[in-house]
């Protein structure tokens, strides 16, 4: 396949990339040449920004393109309307955040989708990135007159991912003692490891499936305890967990996901239990959670001792909450 991949060199991005050129596809990547600029020597790049400068592409056939860091409307649709008559598909990487609140158990793709009252608005934030992502899904669909796939991913997690949504844990569980952990074991947790999220995107979008997938897992949520647990087997550490109520842990202001990652209060406990049933008919699969943390420990391992983490909690945040705790 003459693949185009708009970015390429960013988490889901070289994911795609390696999956790509494993499978033996023609890979050709459209960025702007500043994210990890000497990553891929033997690829194809066409550099130039999306937002203007499409005449970089003007003259080339692909047979597919996967836009993997579109978030504006505006931009989303000048790339596929571009696009339009030079590829045959247009896959999309949006995101579950596209649904609307309150969030239900088990939604599917059919669920409401959030809304902007003021659609010409490109801010991102916190309030904009799941309406925005709507947006973008229309305008992909509508430009390449319905040969669109809209891939929903969930949380993307493993090695090289910069948002320590998910590294926080295996680092923590690593570092022993005494660690905070979210309501009781059997807490349930959705996400997925980039080189299963990038396997699928690739073969889905070989087949030219179209319309919107929710794309995270496992199959059913896994028990936050497991994944702890598999973390102390692999590190041999000496952690114990102590489990915390989530009243609690709103009432001391703990951050969802960001502080304590994968975790949420019980009124958006549906973005920990989405449907992915027509992922799995469309043979969405996934490796063992062990070989995703353990890849996730070995790059770990490669980043510098001063980096500073974007999430998790910070061991003297951990220690307060955790004497609170024990207090109350």
């Amino acid at each position: 396949m003459q693949l185009l991949i708009i970015g390429g060199t960013r988490f889901l991005g070289r994911a795609l990339v390696d999956e790509a050129r494993a499978a033996g596809h023609s890979v050709t990547l459209f960025n702007r040449g500043q994210s990890n600029p000497g990553l891929y020597p033997d690829v194809e790049q066409i550099h130039g920004d999306r937002d203007g400068g499409l005449n970089a592409l003007a003259g080339r056939r692909w047979e597919a393109v996967i836009d993997t860091c579109g978030y504006v409307p505006r931009v989303v649709h000048a790339a596929a309307d571009y696009l339009a008559d030079a590829v045959e598909h247009y896959t999309f990487i949006s995101s579950l955040s596209v649904y609307a609140d309150p969030l239900p158990a088990s939604a599917g793709e059919d669920a409401p989708v959030a809304t902007m009252a003021d659609e010409a608005l490109e801010e991102i934030s916190g309030e904009t990135y799941g309406p925005l992502k709507v947006l973008c899904e229309r305008a992909a669909t509508e430009a390449m007159n319905g040969r669109a796939l809209l891939v929903r991913s969930g949380l993307i997690v493993g090695p090289h991912d910069a948002s320590d949504r998910f590294s926080y844990w295996p680092a923590r569980v690593a570092r022993g003692g005494e660690v905070l952990a979210p309501e009781s074991p059997d807490y349930g947790t959705q996400f997925i490891d980039v080189r299963d999220l990038a396997r699928w995107t690739l073969r889905a979008t070989e087949q030219r499936l179209t319309g919107p997938y929710n794309v995270t897992g496992p199959e059913r949520p896994l028990p936050l305890g497991r994944l702890l647990d598999t973390a102390r087997a692999l590190t041999g550490s000496d952690a114990r967990f102590t489990w915390v109520s989530g009243p609690f842990l709103e009432q001391q202001g703990v951050v969802p996901f960001v502080e304590l990652p994968l975790w949420v209060p019980a009124e958006a406990g549906g973005f920990n239990n989405f449907d992915i049933g027509r992922a799995l008919a469309a043979g969405l699969t996934f490796r063992p959670v062990e070989e995703t943390i353990g890849d996730t420990l070995a790059w770990l391992a490669t980043r510098p001792d001063d980096y500073v983490w974007r999430a998790g909690l910070p061991a003297e945040r951990e220690t307060e909450l955790l004497q609170a705790w024990h207090a109350a």
